[in-house]
């Protein structure tokens, strides 16, 4: 029931990702970064829309084993992501070891939402520092802006829906140093992508920009 329940998840969501208007605006800093992995960088609730944009490799995401974990990961497959099952919390190394392992596999990226499963919101953990450090790849912020959409104020991560046919601007910043150990270097850049993607104007989307 869980399958049938998360794929049909991931079909509403792949209907709904396809109605929305994406304006990417992608950092000429990453055509440095082509050949190695990427650890794709952001904040929870801000994921929805994110997975609107077409992602240069396959990617792999780690996903809870708890029911509502189930769920995710056969709704995140039918979008097209590669899932691991893992926890950041409880029994978080093992967790990041088959996240890394998948990703070294299939030369994939890896997203992570880095303020962890509870928050607190906007605090990176260590969980995607490490991830790039073990794939010798590079954190890029990514940050989002839907100026109309339905925000859930009673989730700890402000969980954000844009209204279906809205316009969406989705940033890609510029990527950190290889090795970066800075939490808080991480937290601001997603921070300042969030910013940035909130301050550009959302063009007639799909579209591709690059900033500086």
């Amino acid at each position: 029931m869980s399958a049938l329940t998360g794929s049909l998840l991931g079909l509403v969501a792949r209907v709904w990702l396809a109605t929305l208007r994406l304006s990417v605006i992608r950092s000429g800093a990453l055509d440095a970064a082509a050949d190695v992995p990427w650890v794709l960088s952001f904040f929870h609730g801000t994921q929805f829309p994110l997975l609107g944009w077409r992602r240069r490799r396959e990617t792999v995401v780690l996903v809870s084993h708890s029911r509502d974990g189930a769920l995710q990961a056969r709704a995140l497959a039918f979008l097209g992501m590669v899932i691991t099952r893992g926890s950041s919390s409880r029994g978080g190394a093992t967790g990041l070891r088959s996240l890394i392992s998948k990703a070294r596999e299939g030369a994939r990226d890896v997203a992570f939402a880095i303020d962890g499963p509870r928050g607190p919101y906007g605090v990176a953990k260590p969980g995607a520092l490490a991830a790039a450090r073990a794939l010798g790849a590079v954190l890029v912020p990514m940050g989002v802006h839907a100026p109309r959409k339905v925000v859930l104020r009673s989730a700890w991560d402000q969980f954000q829906l844009p209204l279906p046919f809205s316009r969406v601007t989705v940033v890609l910043g510029a990527p950190l140093p290889k090795g970066c150990r800075d939490a808080g270097l991480l937290s601001r850049a997603v921070s300042d992508a969030n910013a940035h993607a909130e301050a550009s104007r959302p063009l007639r989307g799909p579209i591709l920009t690059d900033a500086a």
